[in-house]
């Protein structure tokens, strides 16, 4: 059987680490290399890095960023996100460390960008980042850059019906960064139904973990702000989910 992962996620935005609540507000928390190499010595089986201001600032990518990371020769497949604006862009992120790309803002601009990538890279290379919400009972797609939200893009069903990416990141944007659960009805509405899926947005405790993973479509589950507020915090999950068909975890948590 295949195994389900648990992905840890990095928010950045203007060079650091912070916590981010609904796309809309952020609270600083440090440099995200010190997040990455706790998420990898925790066991986390991929790290999610993204930068969220990069593509409505039209930056490119944060090569620096990248930089930084691929010094501390980390094990842990590292998944980059942020101001992607072409192929050799997408190509130099691989090549500078990144294991596979996350694309959001491109698939709106430049769909063609997006293919071009997966002929170049492989599908298995990309995943399509896809920040959604229910609306008066209709699925729709965020714009974060410009806070417009509307219905999922057919032009984009159709691309990923072609399989040019290899899994869809579902972000629950309202709950991302909070509390109150993930809204399953995201994942029941999507329109793709043998692409596979990760779920992130509000995953912070065990019991919402385990309705999401048990969702057959569902490949793996996103953990941003929930990591950090407790050691070890990956492989606390892994131990209470020990049932579930998840990766091992890497480190023994200690009994009281």
């Amino acid at each position: 059987m295949l195994k389900k992962r648990l992905v840890g996620v990095i928010t950045v935005k203007n060079g650091w680490a912070v916590q981010s609540f609904g796309y809309r507000r952020h609270l600083p928390l440090g440099k995200p290399e010190i997040l990455a190499e706790n998420l990898d010595r925790w066991g986390a089986d991929e790290i999610i890095l993204q930068s969220v201001d990069r593509s409505a600032q039209q930056m490119g990518p944060d090569f620096s960023l990248l930089d930084r990371v691929a010094k501390m020769g980390l094990g842990t497949p590292i998944i980059f996100s942020g101001g992607i604006r072409t192929v050799e862009e997408g190509i130099r992120v691989i090549q500078s460390g990144a294991d596979r790309l996350c694309i959001d803002a491109l698939l709106r601009d430049a769909p063609e960008v997006a293919r071009g990538l997966s002929d170049r890279l492989g599908a298995q290379a990309l995943i399509a980042a896809l920040p959604l919400s229910m609306e008066s009972g209709r699925l729709c797609w965020l714009d974060y850059r410009r806070s417009t939200h509307a219905p999922l893009n057919e032009k984009v069903v159709a691309l990923l019906r072609e399989k040019v990416v290899s899994e869809a990141l579902i972000i629950d944007w309202k709950n991302e960064g909070h509390d109150r659960g993930f809204d399953f009805e995201l994942l029941k509405q999507f329109p793709l139904h043998d692409l596979p899926l990760i779920a992130f947005g509000g995953l912070s405790e065990a019991s919402v973990l385990r309705r999401v993973l048990d969702v057959r479509q569902v490949t793996a589950a996103a953990i941003g702000n929930a990591l950090n507020y407790r050691e070890n915090a990956i492989g606390a999950f892994k131990h209470q989910l020990a049932d579930l068909p998840l990766r091992a975890p890497s480190v023994e948590i200690e009994s009281n």
